[in-house]
């Protein structure tokens, strides 16, 4: 594999060539871009450019995907960064952290409604008096909408 030269590394990266590299689409750098997760320029021939760094920012923004992150999350993550920088090792490490604790939270919830699923499963109406699922005469109406009993303290968006 041919090395980068010093006068390449600092050449910027055309938006393909950064899809290209990151493995997605160059609609979803654009969209990237639009939503404040990654920046560029347009050169004199007004066509996007990059930095190089943008790679590494891509790379932690699919890796956040792939948690489940709501691109809101995302972004604030990367507003965090001191001058909109490249993530590094300590940045990473604390995102990751933060985002750890958010994806075991998810996970206990989704377990706890696995559980509560095998009780109703047979019948699958929801009416029965036992059903842990159902909201009985409706007593939960005043914490507002949605399934409140399958939701971890402190989730509700009130």
């Amino acid at each position: 594999m041919p090395r980068i030269t010093p006068e390449q590394h600092k050449r910027p990266l055309t938006a393909g060539q950064v899809a290209a590299r990151s493995a997605v689409a160059v609609s979803t750098i654009h969209f990237y871009e639009a939503k404040g997760l990654i920046r560029g320029w347009r050169s004199s021939g007004n066509q996007r450019r990059y930095d190089r760094d943008v790679l590494r920012r891509v790379a932690v923004i699919k890796v956040a995907q792939r948690l489940g992150l709501p691109l809101a999350t995302i972004r604030k993550a990367m507003d965090s960064l001191p001058g909109g920088r490249t993530p590094t090792a300590s940045d990473w490490k604390r995102l990751s952290a933060e985002w750890r604790a958010d994806l075991e939270r998810r996970i206990a919830t989704l377990k706890k409604l696995s559980r509560e699923l095998d009780s109703c499963i047979g019948c699958g109406c929801l009416s029965l008096k036992i059903c842990r699922l159902r909201n009985s005469l409706d007593h939960l109406s005043e914490d507002g909408a949605g399934p409140r009993l399958l939701e971890p303290a402190g989730a509700r968006d009130e």
